[in-house]
């Protein structure tokens, strides 16, 4: 019998008694071991792997984590959780997730010996089935992948069409997803990236995603509708938050709608991420333009400076300088100018009251709304209204 395993398992008594004992009961299947989640996505890419046995606790990416993360990019393997009693309601969440077993700890070598067997019978079968087609699958994402990097460097693709690649997207976004340069090497963290983007792209709207170098991930991404890229951006910023231990920036272009353009954006992209903060001109002058274009869609929500800095992914101070200097006003003054500007449109409506008003620009108290409005404009809202009235 052959097949290729992998155990997981950060205890090293573990991991070499499960070895020995499949080793023993079959000599020709090929086991790689690994410490962590990041040694085993090394094993994933550089081998072909049909079984992952993988313990329940880790440090760093938990055993569930990392099987929710893989299943999608390596779907032909099946997996086997290892916990103790005590873990046990974390394997019965796996098998409902797609494990296809559990083995509780101390490991009975019988129920071990039992299970590879299955599970190495089904794994040949399926193979001798889909190996061609996974061979064709994996060739078009290489190929797929290669030619996007040439066309985002902006490099020649010689006499290919790509149109075809592109039709199912009348229009559509990049996400730069960038890792900072760090000591240690960051290909665990390249993996989460990859694949938790891709399911978001997946959620949110139609796509791909590819890698563009050691440092970054492109999204291509077309979204039914602004709020579909809002909740996008959100996700996949709280997500990596959450799994990455290095800093990362993500950046978003404006809507495209012809692939030509793809180089210049990426330029774009990648001069606004290359320095945290996005302060290059470009991805500064991108960040406002989204910024002003949050509060006019939102200016009758709650806008603190923290959460419209955190809507484009700035830090709030270097936000706070970053719109005075493009606006020429200051933030909080921005948002009353705008909320009063909104005001007077509504005063010259009939029939609303200024408890409405306010209400609807963002204020829950009329008294506040009504000193704010005085000291914009020197009069009260009623005034402004009777003048607007009396000019007609």
């Amino acid at each position: 019998m052959t097949a290729n395993i992998l155990i997981t398992d950060d205890e090293h008594v573990i991991r070499e008694g499960v070895k020995r004992t499949i080793k023993r009961a079959f000599p020709d299947i090929t086991v790689h071991l690994a410490a962590s989640a990041e040694e085993a996505v090394q094993i994933l890419d550089q081998h072909p792997v049909d079984i992952v046995l993988t313990d329940i606790l880790m440090p760093g990416i938990d055993g569930l984590e990392f099987m929710k993360m893989s299943r999608r990019r390596y779907p032909q393997a099946k997996w086997v959780v290892i916990s103790a009693h005590s873990e046990f309601a974390y394997a019965q969440t796996a098998v409902r997730l797609g494990a296809r077993d559990y083995l509780l700890k101390p490991i009975g070598k019988q129920r071990l010996v039992e299970l590879i067997a299955q599970l190495a019978a089904e794994a040949k079968a399926e193979s001798e089935q889909t190996a061609e087609s996974e061979m064709m699958k994996r060739n078009l994402k290489y190929l797929r992948e290669a030619v996007f990097q040439r066309l985002a460097s902006g490099l020649d693709i010689g006499n290919m069409d790509i149109a075809p690649l592109f039709e199912r997207y009348p229009d559509f976004h990049l996400v730069l997803a960038h890792l900072e340069e760090a000591v240690k090497p960051v290909h665990l963290e390249h993996f989460i990236i990859e694949n938790v983007l891709s399911e978001l792209v997946d959620r949110h709207g139609e796509g791909f995603v590819v890698n563009f170098d050691r440092q970054s991930l492109l999204g291509i991404v077309h979204f039914p509708s602004a709020a579909a890229q809002d909740a996008l951006l959100t996700e996949l910023k709280t997500h990596l938050g959450h799994y990455l231990k290095v800093p990362f920036h993500v950046t978003p272009s404006c809507k495209i709608a012809d692939y030509r353009n793809i180089a210049a954006e990426v330029k774009k992209l990648r001069q606004a991420s290359s320095v945290p903060g996005l302060d290059r001109p470009e991805g500064g002058d991108k960040a406002i333009e989204v910024a002003l274009q949050y509060l006019k869609a939102h200016y009758n929500e709650e806008l603190s400076l923290e959460k419209v800095a955190s809507v484009v992914f700035l830090n709030p101070i270097y936000f706070s300088q970053l719109f005075k200097q493009k606006t020429g006003q200051g933030y909080k003054d921005y948002v009353i100018s705008l909320r009063m500007e909104q005001a007077k449109e509504l005063l010259r409506q009939q029939g609303l009251k200024l408890a409405d008003i306010a209400e609807r620009i963002g204020y829950g108290d009329v008294r506040h709304f009504t000193q704010v409005f005085r000291k914009k404009t020197n009069v009260t809202p009623t005034e402004y209204r009777q003048q607007f009235l009396a000019e007609r």
